[in-house]
């Protein structure tokens, strides 16, 4: 069967996965950014955003590896937009643009109903209503046997890995206090839940931390 992958999740020392206050102008929330500092310069993510160059290197192998074997992701709404509640109308896309990095289907957890947004370069997003498994099995339906990506936020990654469900997680510790946000493990349990980490390794911008379900 199929992974549930978490890959290149920044986390800052204090365990905030996000900054607080998201919002158009702070999509990541206040501070944020901090958190994936180390793969603005990657090859990997210049590549995804359309420019050449970047570095190589272990940064940029963690970042490619993120991307390997997937066949769909799935996003929680905050990952998706910072609009709240019923969706007012169709206008909103997305954070990205036409042309969204993900490439495959990408199933969006939410309580609202919408329907399907086809993108440029192969993007679909999914509303998904009735939750986290019911995604999951779609999600896994349309990887076809290849992995599928869970991207976040924090809050979505707590309630699949209270399931049991996340199968990998790959963090990445930024060297960064955010104070508040969105915290990735409060109120889990993660020996308990049968996670332990695996590996680990520091870069000058990061440490890359592996955890695995037993």
């Amino acid at each position: 069967m199929s992974k549930l992958r978490v890959q290149c999740f920044g986390v800052s020392i204090d365990g905030f996965g996000a900054g607080p206050s998201q919002s158009l102008e702070n999509p990541l929330g206040v501070g944020g950014r901090a958190l994936h500092e180390w793969i603005f310069k990657t090859r990997t993510f210049r590549a995804m955003i359309g420019e050449d160059g970047g570095e190589t290197g272990i940064d940029n192998d963690f970042a490619a590896r993120g991307f390997e074997n997937i066949g769909a992701w799935i996003l929680g709404r905050n990952m998706f937009g910072p609009v709240r509640g019923p969706w007012p109308d169709d206008t909103w896309k997305g954070w990205w643009g036409d042309n969204p990095p993900y490439h495959t289907k990408v199933f969006v957890l939410t309580n609202h109903a919408r329907s399907p947004l086809a993108m440029d370069g192969g993007t679909t997003f999914h509303f998904v209503t009735d939750g986290i498994e019911k995604a999951l099995a779609r999600a896994r339906e349309a990887a076809d046997g290849k992995d599928v990506r869970l991207g976040g936020g924090a809050a979505t990654i707590r309630e699949y890995l209270r399931a049991r469900l996340v199968d990998e997680l790959h963090l990445t510790y930024a060297p960064v206090l955010l104070g508040s946000g969105e915290s990735l493990f409060n109120g889990l349990n993660m020996p308990a839940l049968g996670y332990q980490v695996t590996a680990h390794t520091m870069t000058a911008t990061t440490m890359h931390v592996l955890i695995a379900k037993s």
